[in-house]
């Protein structure tokens, strides 16, 4: 496990982006944090380091595909209900697909993800801290 602390939404952009760059085709991130964490100001750092487009949070459409040098697919599961949801919009196809998978609230669907997936954990500590946690590998 490793933490780091951000003071600000472009330092958390960075350390997104540079956690990026150890991430390759095939890989699932699993963003955990509480509402107003920063998940998806830790997105937007993660998916600048392959694509130049401007990242939203994909709250009510379930996933936004950002292409670049490596495709990232980014996926907000807030809304869905149950498991289930997540075959109607065929996520194996993304999972093990040639990008890469980061997936905000996986706590809604915990049996979904590979157990090699990569966890990170942001927690609000302050008006703009951060700390975020990255841990080597997860129990599903």
């Amino acid at each position: 496990m490793k933490s780091i602390i951000t003071k600000s939404e472009k330092e958390t952009n960075k350390v997104a982006a540079n956690f990026a760059k150890t991430c390759k085709k095939g890989d699932v991130v699993l963003l955990f944090g509480d509402l107003g964490a920063g998940k998806t100001v830790f997105s937007k750092g993660f998916v600048s380091a392959f694509s130049k487009s401007a990242v939203t949070s994909p709250t009510f459409t379930i996933i936004n595909t950002y292409e670049g040098k490596i495709p990232v697919y980014h996926f907000d599961l807030y809304r869905i209900e149950n498991e289930g949801e997540l075959d109607l919009i065929g996520i194996l196809d993304y999972l093990y697909g040639d990008g890469i998978c980061l997936i905000e609230w996986p706590e809604r669907a915990p049996n979904a993800f590979p157990k090699n997936s990569k966890k990170v954990e942001i927690k609000k500590r302050g008006e703009n801290v951060r700390e975020i946690i990255f841990y080597e590998d997860i129990d599903n």
